[in-house]
């Protein structure tokens, strides 16, 4: 039977590669690559140098387009349920067009695939209409938030208390309930700028040779990341920021 592996490689560099990690990769027959457009042309690139540092010769790279969506949808969780089901016809024509019976096929995932990644839900989608079979594997890679927690030399938590890990979207809807340490992920609207006196731990491309790192009470740095977020984004054409919040407990 085909055999799928959806691998965690880290929050950007190389070195974050596990040996569970590495080992997959030489194990894999086929890579499949969703092609975001020129604009991450670097993340491609890092993931095919990743590929050909650890792979077996025999190996084939296929690529798919990723399919476009809305940014700022009226129906979040309709438009991301849509798009992850475009995705889903593309991963699945990959499969089978290229991936043989008795084959490995993987798909190399930034950071880990079970936070905020849509890598396990697509394969799930793609088993359930039935089309092709396979069994698949996930194995876990080192987060943006661990690796920015560690580039910031951070705990997540406090002794003894949870953290929340949450969207601007939540965020900009107020303070989570019942924690005082809250990681922000996809926030294009820097929620953060509505709780002044919290302390922020901020990065954007972390691990990356692009990497930008800013800390301090919001209050005091706010409008300097806000005005770095927007230059950074400018440059590349794209930004994937991350950023950890606390607040006096």
């Amino acid at each position: 039977m085909r055999k799928i592996c959806l691998i965690g490689i880290g929050a950007g560099d190389p070195d974050h590669l596990t040996l569970q990690a590495a080992k997959a990769i030489g194990r894999t027959d086929v890579f499949f690559v969703l092609d975001k457009g020129e604009v991450k042309q670097s993340l491609v690139d890092l993931r095919e140098r990743i590929i050909r540092g650890y792979s077996k010769p025999t190996r084939k790279i296929v690529e798919g387009r990723d399919p476009d969506r809305d940014r700022t949808p009226a129906d979040y969780e309709g438009t991301i349920a849509d798009w992850r089901s475009r995705r889903a016809l593309v991963v699945e024509e990959l499969i089978l067009e290229h991936l043989k019976e008795d084959q490995q096929g993987s798909l190399l995932v930034w950071g880990d695939p079970g936070l905020y990644d849509s890598s396990i839900a697509i394969v799930e989608e793609v088993l359930a209409r039935g089309t092709v079979e396979f069994e698949y594997e996930v194995i876990p890679g080192i987060s943006s938030v661990s690796a920015l927690a560690a580039k910031h030399r951070v705990p997540l938590n406090r002794v003894g208390r949870p953290f929340q890990v949450t969207t601007g979207r939540r965020l900009a809807e107020g303070w989570p309930e019942g924690v005082d340490d809250v990681v922000v992920m996809l926030d294009a609207q820097q929620a953060f700028t509505a709780h002044p006196d919290a302390q922020i731990y901020w990065g954007a491309y972390v691990s990356t040779p692009d990497e930008i790192l800013r800390s301090g009470r919001v209050a005091e740095v706010a409008d300097e990341i806000v005005k770095v977020r927007q230059e950074a984004r400018d440059q590349h054409g794209w930004i994937m920021d991350t950023y950890i919040l606390k607040r006096d407990a």
